[in-house]
C-alpha cells in the first residue's frame, strides 16, 4: 500500500509542483502550488459544473417553496422550521459531483503535506525525481513574504475563514429564509474550526484552499450567467 501510495500519487504530484516551479514559476513555490491547484479545478471543472448546473435550476423552485411556507406558517415558528427542513432535504442536490471534487482535494492537501513534511531537501527529493524533470537546487518556500512551510500562520489561515464566513452568508441570503440557532452555530464554528486547523498545519494548505474557494467563486459567477433557470410560462 504504501509503495502504491508514493509511485501513483505522491511521486506524479511532487514532481508536477517541481516542474511547474522550475519552468513557470521562477522557482516561487507558493506561485507554482497557486497553478497546480488551478490546473486541479480545471481538471475537476465537469463535476462542479454538474454540481453548480444541479443548484441553478433548484434554486427558483426553493425560493417558491420557502415564501409559500412563510405565508403559510407565518404564526407557528416550530412548524415553519420543519417544513423548511422538509423542503431543503427533499430539493437536496445529490452529492456525488461534489463529492469527488473535494475528495480528490483533501487527497492533494494529505499530499502537500507529505512534500513538505519530508520532500523538499536533501537525498529524498533526488531520489523522487523523475529523470525528465531536473533537480532544481535548494526549494525556495517564502511566498509573498510568508515560509509556506511554517504552521502558526494567522494571515493566511484568517483570509480562509473570512471567505468561508462570506460564502455561507452569501448562501443563506440567497434561500431569502429564516435563520435557525444550527445555522448561526454552522456560519461561525465551521470556518472557526478550519482556522484553527490550518494555523497546525504548514501555511501551504492555506494557499491551497484560498486558491481552490477563489476558483469556485470565478466558476459559481459564470455558471450563474450559463445556468439560468427556465423562466415559468404565465398561464393565459
Amino acid at each position: 500500500m504504501s509503495e502504491l501510495w508514493n509511485e501513483y500519487l505522491y511521486r506524479p504530484l511532487f514532481n508536477g509542483l517541481i516542474w511547474i516551479y522550475s519552468n513557470w514559476t521562477n522557482q516561487n513555490l507558493g506561485w507554482a502550488v497557486v497553478y497546480l491547484t488551478v490546473l486541479l479545478r480545471t481538471a475537476l471543472l465537469p463535476f462542479t459544473l454538474v454540481t453548480e448546473y444541479k443548484s441553478a435550476t433548484n434554486t427558483d423552485d426553493i425560493k417558491e417553496e420557502l415564501k409559500r411556507i412563510d405565508k403559510d406558517f407565518d404564526k407557528d415558528f416550530v412548524l415553519k422550521k420543519e417544513e423548511i427542513r422538509r423542503v431543503l432535504k427533499k430539493r437536496r442536490i445529490s452529492p456525488w459531483a461534489k463529492a469527488v471534487v473535494l475528495g480528490i482535494q483533501g487527497l492533494v492537501l494529505v499530499l502537500l503535506y507529505q512534500v513538505f513534511v519530508s520532500g523538499t531537501t536533501g537525498l529524498r527529493m533526488v531520489q523522487t525525481l523523475y529523470p525528465s524533470v531536473d533537480f532544481p537546487g535548494k526549494i525556495n518556500t517564502v511566498f509573498l513574504g510568508f515560509d509556506l512551510a511554517a504552521p502558526h500562520d494567522i494571515i493566511w489561515s484568517g483570509a480562509v475563514m473570512i471567505f468561508l464566513m462570506a460564502e455561507i452568508y452569501i448562501g443563506f441570503r440567497s434561500q431569502k429564509r429564516s435563520l435557525d440557532r444550527s445555522d448561526m452555530a454552522y456560519f461561525v464554528l465551521f470556518p472557526v474550526a478550519v482556522f484553527f486547523a490550518l494555523w497546525l498545519l504548514p501555511m501551504v494548505k492555506a494557499v491551497f484552499i484560498l486558491t481552490s474557494i477563489l476558483f469556485s467563486v470565478i466558476v459559481h459567477q459564470f455558471s450563474g450567467l450559463i445556468f439560468q433557470p427556465k423562466k415559468k410560462k404565465v398561464a393565459s
